[in-house]
């Protein structure tokens, strides 16, 4: 590797398990390497979620990024394809040890855009001290919203994904052709199981992303369960939040636990950068098993590798954070990446929010989704 003195700057986004995490993974990189110094910079949630890549590419090495940026990166080529970068042997490992599908998430025309060096997907959770027995379907999870015990992350984004969901379980998935985005009858009965449930949810709640969520309910002793946020294993630990929460798979809806969207992060290199030789050490040296299971976990990270969500020093930290909610990342939706469909996502959550909290025509609702799902599909 180098000798010359070589500083790296990264963006990731504004918690413990997106930022100590790298902080750490840096400095220990940086103890091993003393010349390179990787520095992590910080963002909001909703940054993470809306500022396009093509900008952060311009003014940072590494990157953190959200998987529907695949196609845009195929597209645009503003990232680096890491396998010309890695270890043939080392992106198989990856494959081979998936957390559902989410190192699949960040391949696109057959190439690797990022590293899946975190797996999420939305998990029930609940505070053990307020709530003894779950819900354990649907209509009980509304029986006991209706109690004001629930809070959901009812920002656009999350509502979007709350709509994915419902769908996946009436047994049709979202973008499967390129007439319409959803079937009408599917459509309108995801909106009206949405509303059930939205019309009994604190109004607080719609301005809830899944931080809010976990924050509401660990700071104060109103919400005792939270049926679908993206999860996050800090609030499992000790000492991090007032009171521990524990996370769980979700209820059954149609037959089956609720099938959410996948999420999770991903480590790329800016086309910039530079180092790329360099960076790419660094990426394999983050998403490396044994760095995800200790020192990235470690410093709040959640890890995406799968020997890190099995084993028995990760669970036993986070009271089976991992080993319980593993089923739902297994079986979680892979929304689409194409490369439009960041204008879709963008602009798809407002409508389904304000039908969740006030009711109206859900056939305009669905009308307005397909409209936008077309339009998005121009540049294809």
């Amino acid at each position: 590797m180098s000798t010359e003195n070589i500083h790296l700057k990264g963006i990731t986004w504004d918690h413990s398990r997106g930022f100590t995490s790298a902080v750490a993974t840096a400095q220990r990189f940086h103890e091993l390497n003393p010349n390179i110094e990787i520095t992590w910079e910080k963002r909001s949630l909703q940054a993470f979620a809306d500022e396009p890549i093509n900008e952060l590419a311009k003014r940072y090495d590494l990157l953190i990024i959200d998987h529907p940026w695949a196609g845009f990166a195929a597209r645009t080529g503003v990232i680096l394809p890491l396998d010309k970068y890695l270890p043939e042997a080392f992106i198989k490992d990856q494959a081979e040890n998936t957390v559902g599908r989410s190192h699949e998430s960040y391949s696109y025309n057959d190439h690797q855009w990022a590293l899946a060096i975190d797996a999420a997907t939305p998990v029930a959770a609940s505070r053990p001290d307020l709530l003894e027995e779950p819900p354990k379907n649907w209509d009980e999870l509304v029986e006991l919203a209706k109690q004001g015990k629930v809070a959901i992350p009812g920002i656009p984004q999350d509502t979007l994904m709350s709509f994915y969901m419902v769908c996946c379980n009436l047994g049709e998935e979202v973008a499967s052709t390129k007439d319409h985005f959803i079937s009408e009858e599917t459509g309108l009965k995801g909106l009206d199981l949405l509303r059930d449930l939205g019309q009994h949810i604190d109004r607080e709640s719609y301005d809830f992303n899944p931080i809010k969520v976990y924050e509401a309910m660990t700071l104060g002793d109103k919400y005792a369960y939270s049926p679908f946020a993206y999860g996050y294993t800090n609030y499992s630990r000790e000492g991090y939040a007032r009171k521990f929460l524990k996370f769980h798979d979700m209820v059954e809806l149609n037959g089956q636990g609720l099938i959410s969207t996948l999420g999770g992060t991903g480590l790329a290199i800016s086309s910039e950068c530079k180092h790329a030789e360099i960076a790419a050490k660094y990426v394999e040296f983050t998403a490396d098993p044994l760095t995800q299971r200790t020192l990235f976990f470690d410093n709040g990270g959640q890890p995406g590798h799968r020997k890190a969500w099995t084993d028995t020093y990760t669970n036993f930290m986070t009271k089976d954070y991992f080993k319980d909610t593993l089923p739902a990342l297994d079986r979680s939706f892979l929304r689409p990446r194409y490369h439009g469909h960041m204008f879709f996502q963008d602009n798809s959550g407002a409508p389904i929010r304000e039908y969740m909290m006030n009711g109206g025509n859900p056939k305009t609702v669905l009308d307005k989704l397909n409209e936008l799902y077309i339009k998005s599909l121009d540049d294809e």
